[in-house]
């Protein structure tokens, strides 16, 4: 079993930044690939960000390219996401994921968290 806690969500004004962090709880966290979801009122809950056990490898959506940086730190059980230059249509709530699967092209969740919210006014 594996637990996941987001924190770090809040109201931000257009073009500023905040880090949320997703702490896990349970066995076999370093074993997972992680990733960031979100889910904004209207839409389709969608892919951010995904990174691969070690931290070697890292995928993002387009939409935030450039802004978004995912990280992790095993030996805190902790993933991150830093959103910089944040807009205010990247208002969602944000869940972090264990998953598997390809995760470059097709990841599988296997836990959520039950996210955090990211209000973003201009």
């Amino acid at each position: 079993q594996v637990q996941l806690v987001e924190s770090g969500g809040g109201l931000v004004q257009a073009g500023g930044s905040l880090r949320l962090s997703c702490a896990a709880s349970g066995r076999t966290f370093s074993s997972y690939p992680m990733g960031w979801f979100r889910l904004a009122p209207g839409k389709e809950r969608d892919f951010v960000a995904t990174i691969s056990w070690s931290g070697d490898s890292t995928y993002y959506a387009d939409s935030v390219k450039g802004r978004f940086t995912i990280s992790r730190d095993n030996a805190k059980n902790t993933v991150y996401l830093q959103m910089n230059s944040l807009k205010p249509e990247d208002t969602a709530v944000y869940s972090c994921a264990c998953l598997g699967g390809n995760i470059a092209t097709m990841p599988r969740v296997y836990y959520w968290g039950k996210g955090t919210l990211v209000t973003v006014s201009s």
